[in-house]
């Protein structure tokens, strides 16, 4: 008789139990930034000093953890605070926008116009699916390229899981169209500021340098991983009961989108007024921004894109109230999306403003449907209620960090690390630095926080061994990339597969092939760095 898979919850809950039972084993240490002199320049290093040697204006006090792993749980809610009360607002904004069927009726409209191409014989022959599938991923992996796209993908989870339902696939492929892709992105990066553009500036060399190998690395790594999707969606399209997420899909098979028979179309003159003010405030804040100018990268780029989009809006909303307000409802979340892009890359948006605006989104969705502001109360908690589980797992893996924080032996984990790099070869030592960074994201997923910590202490080594810092900066953003899809430490995974209902244990039996198969793919990448004479390397 096989044994029940433990619950993520208990899963997560013994990971924290395992992190507490390693503060007992390995002592507490921290790096300090010293300025040295060396050949009559100034420079900034990372010291690593254990607790007891610590100089007395950077001592701290560490724990040995025992019963904190219960109030880790508290403390991890804190922690992540922004990131649940992101998920919870979200939920809540999308349920109100479910009630009015208007992505019902726009996955429906999409299909349908779609499923026309498949009499044309070239899109047979490659599949209309794979060219929808394709292209959505190719959206998402060039935003984590470019403004490292993480967080940001919870709030499409819902849009895309429904969506790969509706199509006949199951939640793993909405998650691949996604989070997946702006994983592949983030890992083969160009320009993300979050990434290269810390670790190249900690390292000392030009920022953004080495962009065309690294563009070179972006197509090879998003070929593997799209085309690892498309082999996993074709054998789903053959037989959708060989997803290992057919049963507990039957929630979103319940809500499944396509079926608009029973569905009224109409225009509440309500729905009107909302179009004029929502109007009226993308005017004011056109005069207020007039120009705006969005980072690329370390390039910037002006337009007037508040102006031309209050513009356009006034035209489409007027045409889209003439035919159904779901449809306004439906240009109401494609501008909610145009600003998250444009805020993140233009005002510096995080979590709190994106949350904001797809509040804003759901509630004027709600009014143009006519609901009093009772049943949008009613609804925005059923949709808190519903994603209530993703919220939690979020909070729980914020535990993990907080118990080897508290305990002080994350600086001592990566000294431990690091130490273990000698005078191999070039391939071994570049491979080697690789290998630290892996380990190091699964107890420190934020990439810029392991970039400050890391980079200090990686950069110089390099010069003593003989590897450009630049392949060392390589060596970082693979080993920050392609474990974020599988780290039980990463806030966003967990968020993702909270919102997409899939339970982890699951997704990691699903994804570790695809992360072994990125792993090897990353070090045979590393090597040109060290063996051909590359452009910034």
């Amino acid at each position: 008789m096989l044994k029940k898979v433990p619950h993520t919850y208990v899963i997560v809950f013994s990971i924290v139990v395992i992190a507490a039972i390693l503060t007992w084993f390995i002592p507490p240490g921290k790096y300090v930034e010293e300025e040295t002199v060396i050949d009559g320049k100034k420079q900034t290093q990372m010291i690593f000093y254990y607790e007891d040697e610590l100089p007395e204006e950077h001592e701290f006090e560490s724990q040995v953890q025992t019963w904190q792993v219960f109030s880790s749980l508290f403390n991890g809610f804190v922690k992540q605070a922004n990131i649940i009360v992101f998920i919870l607002m979200i939920g809540g904004a999308f349920w109100i926008m479910n009630q009015s069927k208007a992505i019902d009726v726009g996955i429906f409209a999409f299909l349908r116009h779609t499923r026309r191409f498949e009499n044309n014989r070239f899109m047979k022959r490659i599949g209309i699916d794979n060219i929808i599938i394709v292209l959505i991923m190719m959206m998402f992996s060039f935003f984590g390229a470019i403004f490292g796209m993480a967080e940001e993908t919870i709030a499409f989870i819902i849009i895309l899981v429904p969506l790969a339902i509706s199509m006949g696939y199951d939640s793993i492929t909405g998650v691949c169209m996604v989070f997946i892709a702006a994983q592949l992105g983030f890992a083969g990066a160009m320009l993300n500021p979050f990434t290269i553009g810390i670790a190249q500036g900690l390292a000392d060399i030009p920022l953004f340098s080495g962009l065309e190998y690294r563009f070179f690395c972006w197509i090879i790594v998003n070929i593997v991983g799209i085309t690892f999707v498309l082999r996993y969606v074709a054998k789903i399209r053959k037989n959708p009961k060989a997803s290992i997420m057919y049963d507990d899909d039957s929630y979103w098979r319940e809500r499944k989108a396509g079926d608009v028979k029973d569905i009224t179309y109409y225009t509440p003159k309500i729905a009107w007024l909302v179009y004029g003010l929502v109007l009226v405030v993308l005017t004011v804040f056109s005069v207020l921004h007039p120009v705006s100018t969005l980072e690329i990268g370390h390039a910037s780029i002006s337009v007037i894109i508040l102006p031309v989009s209050a513009v356009l809006f006034a035209l489409l909303g007027y045409f889209t109230l003439k035919k159904t307000v779901h449809y306004f409802i439906l240009l109401l979340l494609g501008y909610t999306i145009l600003f998250l892009i444009v805020g993140v890359m233009g005002y510096d948006w995080y979590v709190m403003e994106i949350a904001t605006l797809f509040l804003g989104m759901g509630i004027a969705a709600g009014i143009s449907v006519n609901k009093s502001a009772n049943d949008i109360a009613d609804s925005f908690l059923e949709g808190v209620k519903d994603i209530m589980t993703a919220a939690v797992i979020v909070g729980l893996a914020g535990g993990i960090i907080v118990i080897l924080e508290d305990g002080g032996i994350i600086d001592t984990i990566l000294y431990g690390l690091s130490r273990s790099l000698g005078q191999f070869g070039d391939v071994a030592s570049v491979g080697t630095m690789y290998v630290i960074q892996t380990i190091i994201n699964i107890v420190i997923p934020s990439g810029s926080a392991k970039a400050a910590i890391t980079m200090p202490i990686m950069a110089p080594f390099s010069d003593l061994i003989g590897i450009s810092r630049q392949a060392t900066v390589m060596a970082f953003q693979f080993g920050d990339g392609f474990t974020n899809m599988i780290t039980p430490t990463s806030g966003v995974l967990i968020a993702v597969l909270g919102v997409a209902r899939i339970p982890f244990h699951k997704w990691v039996k699903w994804i570790w092939p695809l992360i072994a198969i990125l792993v090897l793919l990353g070090f045979l990448l590393l090597i040109p760095t060290v063996t051909m004479d590359l452009s910034g390397f």
